[in-house]
């Protein structure tokens, strides 16, 4: 299965992007609480509205939960080997 790999503090992922990966696990999914970057601007306990959510990850890439991976339609978020491993049976 060919790879690609984008390093997202270099390229950071396109709103547009980020909007097919909340569609499917919704933003909360998407937000890594334990990063850093989350920690210190203190979000732990911000209110923002979806929209809002997905313009600051699309700022601060650290804060995405990773890895975010795209298959052709399938994706996922976080580790998923289990997933992986089924895509790779059925190509």
């Amino acid at each position: 299965m060919k790879t690609h790999f984008v390093d997202l503090a270099e390229r950071a992922a396109s709103l547009g992007e980020l909007r097919r990966f909340a569609q499917k696990f919704d933003v909360s999914a998407l937000i890594d609480q334990s990063s850093k970057r989350y920690l210190d601007r203190g979000l732990r306990n911000a209110r923002m509205s979806d929209d809002r959510w997905l313009e600051l990850l699309a700022e601060e890439p650290l804060m995405l939960r990773m890895p975010l991976v795209r298959q052709q339609n399938r994706l996922t978020v976080g580790l998923a080997e289990t997933e992986w491993s089924s895509w790779m049976a059925s190509a």
